[in-house]
């Protein structure tokens, strides 16, 4: 049994009525009918603990239709019918910041690749230390550790 979806096509954004909510999303009433589920992942773009935080019941909410299956279910996403904005860029690891690279401008390829691996030596140094220390490696008081 096919359940008629109409004039519902996957990829447009329509308005519906929240007619049910449940732990894992919520059911929309969609024009002519046809009911489609919003999963919990696709309510937000930040993450979703309850869903009665963001829906309720007889709320109207804009979704995209991104799936119907053979059986006539929907899949809708109300985060994938948010206006996009455009993403923030993140800015560069300070090895590739412009204050760090101004004295190395007239450096050649070695010496600029030395630096680098200088850097990262002493960067993974660093993170061995603090690491071995919170898990009992050489840093770690041997006296405590021999008690247990």
């Amino acid at each position: 049994m096919s359940v008629d979806v109409g004039s519902i096509e996957v990829g447009s954004i329509v308005e519906g009525v929240v007619t049910g909510i449940t732990h894992f999303g919520a059911f929309v009433k969609l024009p002519g009918g046809a009911t489609g589920l919003v999963h919990i992942s696709e309510i937000d773009n930040n993450y979703v603990r309850e869903v009665r935080d963001y829906l309720h019941d007889n709320d109207k909410v804009r979704v995209k239709i991104i799936s119907i299956d053979p059986k006539g279910k929907i899949g809708l996403s109300i985060k994938q019918a948010l206006p996009q904005n455009k993403p923030r860029k993140q800015p560069p690891p300070d090895f590739w910041r412009a204050e760090n690279n101004r004295n190395t401008v007239n450096l050649s390829f070695e010496d600029k690749l030395n630096r680098f691996m200088k850097e990262s030596d002493e960067r993974l140094q660093e993170l061995r230390r603090s690491t071995d220390s919170k898990r009992g490696g050489r840093g770690a008081n041997r006296r405590s550790a021999a008690r247990y």
